[in-house]
C-alpha cells in the first residue's frame, strides 16, 4: 500500500465524513429495524431532522401510509402518503406548534388494535412545539434561545424543555394510549440514551419539575412568569412505570458509534492507523479542542519517518457558551480553537463536522484545518484569537474558504471529528 501523504489529508478527511454521513442514511439503514407492517391501521408519525428522510425510507419498504412528520425547512421530502411539515429549528415556531397539535389529534382515540410507528431523530426538540400551562410560543421561543445560548450540555436542557411540554418526556406516546407503538430513533446524544433524543417524546422519564427549576437557575435562564408558575408543580411527564408506555417499544437504529466505526474502516483501508477517542464526548468545544491538541502532538512525537499516519476520531455533542456577537457553532468553534492551540504544526490535519449539515444555527456543517490555517487568516486580515473570542469561527472560515457546507444531509448522529496525524523528521 502507498503510504498516504499529508497532501492528500483535507480529501480523505472529507471522505470520512461523507461515509459517516452515508452509514447514518435512513434509506441505507431504516428498512432493516422495521418491523412487519400490520394489517389493522398504522399511523406514522415523527419529527426531526431526518424525520422526513426516515418517512420517505418508510414508504419505500411499506408503500404509501397515513401519517404526519415534522422536519426542519429545507429538509422535507417527496412521500406517497405520509404529510411532512417543515417548521422552524432550533428556535421553535408557529409552524411546529400547529403540525404538533395536529399530530396529537391524529394518534387520540386510536385502540388497542391500532399500530403508531413513531420516528425520532435530533431537532425534535425544537420540531415538536406544545408549551404547558399558559407559556405562550414567544415565551418558549425566549427560553429555547437562553438555553441554546447558556452552554447547557444538552442532556440538562432536555430535562428543562420536558418540563415545559405537553408532548416531550413520553406524552407523545401517552397521548396515543392503548395503541402499539413501535419508535426507530437516530442518535444524536452521546450515550445514546433514548429520553434525551428529542427530549424522549415516547419515552419515560423520572426527572422532576423541581430539578429542571434548578437547571433553569444553575444556568441563569430569565424565565417569564408563566414559566416559573409552570415549574412550581408537577408537569405532565410520564414516568417510565407509567401502564401507558407499556406497549411502547423504542429503538435505536443507528448511532454514532456505527457511523465512526465506517469511517475508521475507510481510514485503516487507506493506510490510517485508527485510535477512537469516544463517541460520546461533551464539553465547551474549545476546551475539549485544546485536549485533543495536546493528544495529537503527543501521537506525532511517538511517530518515526516511515510509520503510518494516526486517525484520532470521535464523536458526541460538544458546547458553546455565548460570549460574543458571532453565531458560535461547537463544530466550528473546535476546529478554530483546535488551529490556535496546534499553532501550525506540521503534518497534522482534521476535519470537524455535525451530521445534520448545521453545526449551531449555520447553515454549514464544519471546517478542515492543517498547518496552513493561520497563515491564510493572516493573508485575509482576519485574527484567530478575536474570532474565537467572539464565536464567530463560521465568519472565519469563510474568510479562508474552509468550511464544510454539505448541505441537507437528511441524517443527525451528532458531532464527527477526525484528526490525521503523520510523522514529521
Amino acid at each position: 500500500m502507498t503510504q498516504p501523504l499529508p497532501d492528500d489529508a483535507p480529501a480523505l478527511l472529507r471522505r470520512l465524513f461523507d461515509r459517516a454521513v452515508e452509514v447514518a442514511d435512513p434509506m441505507q439503514s431504516l428498512a432493516a429495524a422495521l418491523p412487519e407492517k400490520p394489517q389493522g391501521r398504522v399511523v406514522v408519525i415523527g419529527a426531526g431532522k431526518a424525520s422526513a428522510r426516515m418517512a420517505e425510507a418508510v414508504e419505500a419498504a411499506w408503500g404509501p401510509c397515513e401519517g404526519l412528520v415534522i422536519t426542519r425547512y429545507g429538509y422535507a421530502r417527496p412521500c406517497q402518503g405520509i404529510e411532512i411539515v417543515e417548521a422552524a429549528h432550533p428556535v421553535p415556531d408557529a409552524a411546529g406548534q400547529a403540525a404538533t397539535a395536529r399530530m396529537l389529534d391524529l394518534v387520540a382515540g386510536l385502540g388497542p388494535e391500532d399500530m403508531v410507528l413513531a420516528l425520532i431523530s435530533g431537532g425534535a426538540s425544537a420540531l415538536l412545539v406544545q408549551p404547558a400551562g399558559d407559556i405562550t410560543l414567544a415565551e418558549k421561543q425566549a427560553v429555547n434561545a437562553g438555553l441554546l445560548a447558556s452552554g447547557a450540555p444538552i442532556g440538562q436542557m432536555n430535562v428543562l424543555r420536558k418540563h415545559l411540554s405537553r408532548v416531550k418526556g413520553g406524552q407523545l406516546a401517552a397521548a396515543a394510549h392503548p395503541a402499539r407503538m413501535v419508535a426507530l430513533l437516530i442518535s444524536d446524544v452521546p450515550g445514546d440514551d433514548p429520553a434525551l433524543i428529542g427530549s424522549g417524546p415516547t419515552v419515560g422519564d423520572a426527572s422532576t419539575h423541581e430539578e429542571a427549576r434548578a437547571i433553569a437557575e444553575r444556568w441563569a435562564l430569565d424565565l417569564p412568569q408563566s414559566v416559573a408558575e409552570v415549574l412550581s408543580r408537577p408537569s405532565g411527564v410520564v414516568h417510565p412505570d407509567d401502564p401507558r408506555l407499556e406497549t411502547v417499544e423504542n429503538v435505536i437504529y443507528a448511532a454514532p458509534s456505527q457511523s465512526l466505526a465506517a469511517a475508521s474502516e475507510r481510514a485503516r483501508a487507506a493506510g490510517y492507523v485508527p485510535v477512537l477517542l469516544g463517541d460520546a464526548l461533551e464539553g465547551e468545544a474549545r476546551d475539549v479542542a485544546r485536549d485533543q491538541a495536546a493528544l495529537a502532538l503527543a501521537e506525532q512525537r511517538k511517530l518515526r519517518p516511515g510509520d503510518a499516519p494516526r486517525l484520532l476520531l470521535s464523536g458526541g455533542e460538544l458546547t458553546v457558551t455565548r460570549r460574543g456577537d458571532g453565531v458560535g457553532g461547537p463544530n466550528a468553534e473546535f476546529a478554530l480553537a483546535l488551529a490556535l492551540a496546534l499553532e501550525e504544526a506540521e503534518g497534522i490535519h482534521a476535519i470537524a463536522c455535525d451530521t445534520d449539515g448545521v453545526d449551531g444555527a449555520a447553515e454549514v456543517a464544519g471546517a478542515v484545518i492543517g498547518p496552513e490555517t493561520l497563515g491564510l487568516a493572516q493573508k485575509a486580515g482576519r485574527d484567530p484569537q478575536e474570532a474565537l473570542d467572539r464565536n464567530d469561527a463560521h465568519g472565519f472560515f469563510a474568510a479562508i474558504d474552509r468550511q464544510v457546507v454539505p448541505g441537507p444531509t437528511l441524517t443527525n448522529v451528532n458531532d464527527f471529528r477526525a484528526i490525521a496525524v503523520f510523522p514529521i523528521g
